[in-house]
This record gives structure tokens, sequence and C-alpha cells, in this order.
């Protein structure tokens, strides 16, 4: 068993599955195919995060938490990527620049600078995608466990009564075993009786 699937219940490829779930969002809003506000994007802003709450409240892993903020970083990952394969095609020919005192710097540097930026900015994203995810799914996990106690690790079965030890009153095997010194040593009694009892000759 992978350390992953050990610590976070799924395996590397399951885990960038599940976030590869939102990278189509990352790609249709670059190429301008969807926009901002509209029903079909918040369809693929928000549907993505809520497998990840459905698979990891299925699947249970023993670290629900670090599971979908693995995700969702992974997430970032490709957002990451995304933005950097389709940055001239997001900007249509007209790239962002720099203002201010870092207006005269070279196109070039500008270029890198911002694109590095955008990279740390889309793991940031992920991250906190992740983080928020994972807030829900650790509330209602909670949640179901007091509706659902069964599934969720808590049996409705009632408690099993334990009785006090009565005082004076003795276990089935005590009594017999001292029934069975009583016979035994009456037993010895009568035989040391009949003994005392024997006449002593004279002679």
């Amino acid at each position: 068993m992978s350390t992953a699937r050990r610590s976070l219940g799924f395996s590397w490829p399951v885990l960038v599955g599940l976030a590869a779930l939102a990278a189509p969002r990352v790609v249709l809003h670059d190429l301008g195919v969807i926009e901002e506000g509209s029903v079909v994007n918040g369809l693929f802003v928000f549907v993505p995060p809520v497998c990840w709450i459905a698979v990891v409240l299925w699947k249970r892993p023993p670290r629900p938490f670090a599971t979908v903020v693995v995700i969702g970083v992974l997430y970032g990952v490709f957002l990451a990527v995304g933005h950097q394969v389709l940055w001239a095609a997001a900007f249509a020919g007209d790239p962002p620049v720099l203002g201010g005192n870092l207006a005269g710097i070279d196109p070039a540097t500008q270029e890198v600078v911002l694109r590095t930026a955008a990279v740390l900015s889309s793991l940031v994203t992920g991250a906190l995608v992740g983080v928020v995810t994972a807030v829900v799914t650790t509330a209602l996990r909670r949640a179901l466990r007091r509706l659902v106690p069964t599934r969720w690790g808590t049996s409705l079965r009632p408690a099993r009564a334990t009785h006090p030890p009565t005082v004076g009153r003795a276990s089935p095997e005590a009594a017999e075993g001292r029934a069975t010194r009583s016979v035994d040593t009456t037993g010895i009694g009568r035989r040391a009786n009949g003994s005392s009892c024997a006449p002593v000759p004279h002679g």
C-alpha cells in the first residue's frame, strides 16, 4: 500500500483524477468559451468540489481534511499549468503589463514577472479552495455521524447492561466447590467417629 493511500485514503492517480475534474473550467475560461457570472461557469466552479466532498464522505479516508486540501493543491497545479499554456490565447495578443514605476521594464522581463505571479496566485487559489472544501467536508462528516451513526462508526445497539457484584452471593462454581469440600469433611468426620467408637481390646 502506498504512502498516499495509507495517509490520505486514495492513491496518487485517484487524487490527481479528482483534482482534474476542475481542469476543464481553466481551459474553457481562458479560451473565452464560458464567462464569469454565467450559470455554466457556476457549474464548472462548484460541481468539482461537490464531487470531492461526496467521494471523501463515501470512502471515509483516515484524514479527510488533509485529503481534500491535497486535492485542492493539485487543482492549483492544474490551474497554474493551464494559465501558462493558454497565456497568449487568454489575453488575445494583448498581454498584461506592469504599471507605475515598473512600466519601463523590458517587456520580456515583465512577462516573466507576471507569469510567475500567476503561478503563485494559482497555487494559492487551489490551496484555499481545498481548505474551504475541507472545512465543509469535516462539518458534513460530523453531522452525518449524528444522523446516521451506524454508517459512520457508532452503533445504534444499546450497551450491554453490567450488573454490579452481589455481596454475599457466590457463583455456582464456588458453591459447588464448597459443597464438595463439605462432603469430604463429613466423610472424614464419620471415619474419625467410627474409629473412636470401636471397642478397645483388653489384655
